[in-house]
């Protein structure tokens, strides 16, 4: 990742603002009713959540507003970009998955990044709760979590959206490719 103090600097914290808050402004069908300020003044009350939402962006996910949880009193943001982000992309599933490939191992996991970046790999719902927002991954796919059954037998779910439909895969969770990334959510 491109920080481990996990601090930005004041320049970094003043550019990332103006990214999240152009992008809030632009894609208003994303977020209705809620308001820039509040969540401005949410995220700068959590620093740690403002490094993971850089490395977000770092990862080309474009990280916005989706939604708000009046249980939780908490924002939460998904990985927006058009396609899986470019930086998160031909990865396995998770460490176990790399560890036991034998010959071209990727260079990481959709697990162990999003650990380090503090966020957590989108639900099945959460992808479908995405797409209909807008549509998404018309190109790429990106793993979601994987339900302890199916990992254990070596498995790893994936989704996409293709023909105006969001579809659900299967795949050996030690499988990468290079159109295969992962979308994360960040709660604030």
């Amino acid at each position: 990742m491109t920080n481990i103090h996990k601090e930005l600097s004041l320049e970094q914290r003043e550019q990332l603002f103006k990214t999240l808050k152009v992008r809030f402004e632009k894609n208003k069908h994303r977020h209705e009713g809620l308001e820039w300020a509040k969540v401005q003044t949410k995220i700068e009350s959590r620093k740690e959540k403002l490094w993971s939402l850089n490395e977000m962006e770092e990862t080309g996910g474009e990280p916005d507003v989706i939604g708000y949880d009046d249980k939780t009193d908490e924002y939460i943001f998904y990985d927006c970009s058009a396609e899986s982000p470019k930086g998160r992309r031909s990865i396995c599933y998770d460490r176990e998955a790399l560890e036991a490939r034998k010959k071209h191992k990727p260079e990481n996991s959709a697990i162990d990044m999003a650990t380090a970046m503090g966020i957590e790999l989108l639900t099945e719902e959460e992808y479908r709760e995405l797409q209909r927002l807008e549509q998404f991954d018309l190109k790429t796919s990106s793993w979601v979590q994987t339900p302890d059954q199916i990992r254990k037998l070596g498995g790893a779910i994936f989704c996409d959206r293709r023909y105006d439909t969001v579809f659900m895969y299967h795949n050996g969770a030690d499988s990468y490719y290079g159109a295969r990334g992962f979308r994360g959510s960040l709660r604030v």
